[in-house]
């Protein structure tokens, strides 16, 4: 089980946005990091430290040696949980819904995002999916496929190799899993 200090952590809008650049970029400076997400130096570093205290990135050398720069990467490559792990603290699981509703509201955003760009050139070779099911599941075999899931998607970003000389775009994945009625 996640802390909940993590979870509000990530669930920051900016603080998302960095945690999903450093695992997309790999370790970078604050500089780079500010350029790339236009923000204000001071902005990024105030979240970095806060990722940082949560335990989601980590502060590095900088790989010239000049200690002038403050460099950083991913400490971790994800997180799981769900809001049910907080059912026996009022304040953590009202923390909790309110960090999957920022969530889901990134998800969705980035959904209508794709949708509004897909026909940039930089995408022209990009068909995005959607793919849904329904079934009959226990408390136990929903918790499985996520697991199983996870599993797989961390499989196929493990055989990706970045060094092949392909041109790729970074690409975001989400699921989601619950109880339901037809």
């Amino acid at each position: 089980m996640e802390d909940i200090s993590v979870i509000t952590a990530v669930h920051h809008p900016l603080r998302r946005r960095l945690f999903d650049y450093l695992l997309l970029y790999g370790t970078s400076q604050v500089t780079v990091l500010a350029r790339a997400l236009d923000s204000q130096v001071g902005s990024i570093s105030h979240h970095l430290r806060m990722l940082e205290r949560a335990g989601v990135v980590e502060r590095v050398e900088d790989p010239n040696g000049d200690k002038r720069t403050s460099w950083w990467r991913v400490a971790r490559r994800g997180l799981s949980w769900s809001t049910d792990d907080f059912a026996d603290s009022p304040a953590d699981a009202l923390l909790a819904r309110e960090a999957q509703r920022q969530g889901i509201r990134l998800q969705f955003e980035r959904l209508q995002r794709w949708h509004r760009h897909r026909s940039d050139a930089a995408y022209a070779d990009y068909d995005g999916y959607s793919t849904d099911t329904t079934a009959w599941a226990s408390p136990g075999e929903l918790e499985d496929l996520s697991i199983r899931l996870l599993a797989t998607i961390r499989q196929w970003q493990d055989s990706i190799d970045l060094e092949d000389g392909q041109v790729r775009t970074p690409v975001f994945l989400f699921a989601h899993a619950f109880p339901t009625e037809p």
